[in-house]
């Protein structure tokens, strides 16, 4: 018993919690396990992706450090949705450079980083066609804030989209 308390009080997501894994979307904890790695046993998340339908293991002790965190509070999902309709800064014609920097941003996996690379693809595709890879890298960054928000207020997925998309064409 009194283990099972000292393995509770390490665990940052519970049983059952709707966590973000980073560059994937939301993922939903299926169990929490302990199972045999080198000669170890090691506490492992079990989260199941519902936008890839896989289902990823992830050791507790590094949950954090991959990015992995609670969805937003329904503040910062708005947050997030003002700061896709504000103004934007132009960003580098060269298409590498620009892709660099959003993914750099994705890979943070906030939601305002996802909410500015949103904004950032959206406004340039409406000025000229984004190269392949990084109209790719728009739909993964929309996709993901669609997840999220969603999720967090508390909206369908198709609602979601359509919310952030006259967020977007208000600029």
């Amino acid at each position: 018993m009194k283990s099972q308390k000292k393995k509770d009080a390490a665990l940052t997501f519970k049983l059952d919690q709707e966590v973000v894994y980073p560059l994937q979307g939301v993922g939903h904890i299926r169990s929490i396990e302990e199972i045999e790695f080198k000669d170890k046993k090691v506490l492992y998340y079990v989260i199941y992706l519902a936008v890839t339908d896989m289902v990823v293991k992830v050791p507790v002790d590094k949950a954090v450090e991959l990015g992995i965190r609670a969805i937003v509070s329904s503040a910062e999902a708005k947050r997030a949705l003002v700061l896709i309709s504000e103004d934007f800064e132009p960003v580098t014609a060269d298409w590498k450079i620009r892709y660099q920097m959003n993914l750099d941003l994705l890979k943070k996996g906030s939601v305002m980083d996802i909410a500015a690379v949103v904004r950032t693809l959206y406004h340039r595709s409406r000025i000229k066609e984004l190269p392949i890879l990084e109209r790719k890298l728009f739909d993964s960054a929309l996709k993901l804030m669609i997840d999220e928000i969603s999720f967090s207020l508390g909206k369908s997925k198709e609602d979601a989209e359509q919310l952030i998309y006259s967020k977007m064409e208000t600029n």
